[in-house]
């Protein structure tokens, strides 16, 4: 088949493009005008190459010819001239040093004994061919029988030289294109994400013993006797954590954050543990979930669910009525729950409406307000970014596309939970009596002063000025006086997503910088075990400083640093991957939400800028798509990276984030999850 095109051609056409011998010589390898490098390939549409190096700001462009076979995904080894300033470096691979474990997703087309796999992907333009020998049959996995018209998971094996397309193996049978479930599980196999259990795990699941003892009980503080309640979404099936309320003798106020103690059920190394490590998260798809725990544990041992005794490891906080911290306790106790709200009824109390437990729910929330106020005061960051939500009817098919919105009952719960996290790693950091303890932190590095050069001089561009940011705590006041200003005028959208594209990515890590984000010097993840790899660790961690704290003995021997180190290194890059495939989830179905909306016009906002296109959020609903500029035929545009916009050779007109259009749907491709729009140059004001 070779390179793909849009008509899918059964004749296979000779294509050598990435086969191409290297060019760079040894002796010039070596010399001082080109350097070599190890980093990851990502590949475009029409098959040019950027690989990412790590710790390095930009990419490094590669030609298809040479690529020398390397496929989006794969590590490599590139040559590279030395930068110059103003230039983008260009590259030649010179070896693959890993093939990306990611299968391609794609459709079969088999005429005889030729198999190909018709690839859906905007970053594969190659299709694949399956070799197929005599007398071999096409798989059947999972029930599911390989035929052509069939959507399948295919991994990469080889790319021969005189072969004009990679050489692959089919891994997974999905079902019929455009079926629901076929496309979700597409996704989940195109992230190399499994969508059920093996019988192994769901069978180690089922032995775990359900009684509580006394004797567990006798170890435990017990808490059935004092208010409790979860507050979740409507639909929720699991409830991982639970707030308790005491009115004490002093005046003070007794709080308690109750989470399910996973680490009770689920030991190290078991059958369960080593697949929950696997997973590392729970995954959330538009229309389902793919948890981290069988459903056993995720939905009934370790769900606290209303009137049932459970068993969970708790951070217990003496507050006065300013919120501030008197006494913190942590250890594993025994609820049961009083009521199971959701956060309609609880905003409802806040507003001004009746329910059970009013009184303790409306001290929590005015201690939430307070708690969030000094948070922001003390320097966190206040990104007020959309959240856009679609609602999909029984059959998985998109009805609707709204904005959720946080309020005071999401604030509620989310204040708390950020009190027992920032509690938990300063009583393990600070308080448990070693100078540097083993721990999992939840890290937000501080963002570059180059990026946030880049933001100060964007902003310029609005006639909005950004302040000190020569020192951490300068450029935080800064970003937040700008975030302000901001707020309200036609720049605020562009300030937004500029700041937080300045912004590093949140991970875990053993090594403490604090969490830039939140303001908080020290954090970690305590308080969802059931959906998260790493609470579990943290919970582990802190049963372990606990029980040599109470008991006045340290520990003879520190958990291994390295170990959980390589734990939070793989957890963070999990977390990554369950992130890309939930976006994926959503932008399929926004695309199959667009399909009969072809043709319809729509005031929109630039929200995306590159060489090749404008990306464009329309309203109400914030669907993206992309404007090519090859689309625009009055005039020829470009992107000016510098002062990043793009403009007109001949008119001169200038678009930027944030600017308001017009655009027609032009088309909605399901197969590759894009959809492209038409700027109407005549409709913008």
């Amino acid at each position: 088949m070779g390179k793909k095109n849009s008509k899918k051609k059964v004749v296979a056409k000779k294509n050598t493009k990435g086969r191409a011998p290297v060019r760079f010589s040894v002796k010039e390898r070596r010399s001082k005008s080109v350097e070599e490098y190890e980093g990851v390939v990502s590949l475009t549409r029409d098959g040019l190459g950027f690989v990412t190096i790590e710790g390095q700001q930009e990419d490094i462009f590669v030609k298809p010819a040479k690529l020398r076979g390397a496929l989006n995904g794969d590590r490599v080894r590139v040559v590279a001239s030395k930068h110059k300033t103003g230039l983008r470096r260009e590259g030649e691979v010179v070896r693959i040093v890993e093939r990306s474990p990611k299968p391609h997703i794609g459709v079969l087309m088999v005429r005889g004994r030729q198999v190909w796999a018709i690839v859906e992907s905007p970053r594969m333009p190659y299709d694949i061919r399956i070799p197929i020998e005599d007398g071999e049959q096409l798989p059947t996995i999972g029930g599911k029988k390989a035929a052509s018209g069939m959507k399948v998971a295919v991994l990469v094996t080889d790319w021969p030289r005189k072969s004009a397309e990679p050489l692959g193996k089919i891994v997974d049978v999905l079902g019929a294109p455009g079926e629901n479930d076929t496309e979700m599980h597409a996704i989940l196999a195109e992230y190399n994400l499994p969508y059920r259990f093996e019988p192994e795990v769901e069978e180690a699941a089922s032995k775990i013993k359900e009684n509580i003892t006394e004797a567990e009980i006798a170890r435990r503080k017990d808490y059935r006797g004092v208010t409790t309640f979860t507050i979740d979404p409507a639909d929720a099936k699991d409830f991982d954590d639970a707030l308790s309320f005491l009115k004490l003798d002093n005046g003070n106020y007794e709080v308690g954050v109750h989470i399910a103690d996973v680490s009770f059920y689920v030991r190290p190394g078991d059958t369960v543990d080593k697949e929950a490590y696997n997973r590392a998260t729970s995954v959330y798809l538009v229309d389902r979930t793919i948890p981290m725990l069988p459903e056993k544990l995720s939905n009934n041992l370790c769900s606290l669910r209303p009137h049932e005794d459970k068993l969970c490891f708790s951070a217990i906080f003496e507050m006065d009525a300013k919120a501030n911290v008197k006494e913190v306790w942590f250890g594993r106790t025994i609820i049961n729950s009083d009521e199971r709200f959701d956060y309609e009824q609880v905003q409802a109390m806040i507003e001004g409406g009746d329910g059970p437990l009013k009184e303790e729910i409306m001290t929590l929330h005015s201690l939430a307000q307070i708690l969030r106020k000094n948070r922001f005061d003390k320097g966190a960051i206040n990104f007020e970014r959309p959240e856009m939500k679609v609602e999909i009817d029984d059959a998985g098919r998109p009805v609707n596309v709204y904005q959720k919105v946080s309020k005071e009952s999401n604030f509620l719960i989310e204040e708390f939970m950020l009190l027992a996290n920032r509690n938990v790693a300063e009583f393990v950091a600070k308080k448990a009596g070693y100078k540097q303890p083993t721990m999992v932190y939840r890290i937000h590095e501080a963002p570059n002063a180059e990026k946030l050069g880049h933001l100060r001089s964007f902003a310029g561009n609005f006639g909005l000025k950004m302040g000190s940011i020569e020192t951490t705590k300068q450029a935080t006041k800064s970003l937040n006086a700008l975030l302000k200003d901001a707020k309200g005028s036609a720049a605020a959208n562009a300030i937004e997503m500029m700041a937080l594209r300045a912004m590093a990515r949140a991970c875990y890590s053993t090594d403490n910088v604090g969490h830039y984000g939140l303001a908080f010097p020290y954090y970690t993840h305590f308080t969802s075990p059931i959906r998260r790899y790493p609470d579990l660790m943290v919970h582990r961690l802190l049963a372990k400083y606990l029980e040599a704290f109470y008991s006045g003995h340290k520990l003879e021997k520190m958990p291994d640093k390295g170990t959980y180190e390589t734990w939070c290194q793989y957890s963070s890059a999990r977390e990554q991957i369950a992130t890309d495939a939930e976006r994926a989830s959503i932008k399929y179905k926004l695309t199959e939400f667009m399909q009969d909306k072809i043709g319809q016009e729509f005031e929109g906002t630039v929200s995306g800028l590159t060489e090749w296109g404008m990306y464009v959020e329309i309203e109400p609903t914030k669907v993206e798509g992309m404007v090519s500029l090859k689309t625009i035929k009055e005039d020829y545009f470009s992107f000016d990276e510098e002062k990043y916009r793009i403009v007109g050779r001949l008119s001169h007109r200038a678009f930027t984030l944030g600017d308001r259009v017009r655009v027609r749907v032009l088309r909605a491709s399901m197969e590759q999850k894009q959809i492209d729009y038409e700027l109407i140059l005549d409709g913008i004001a």
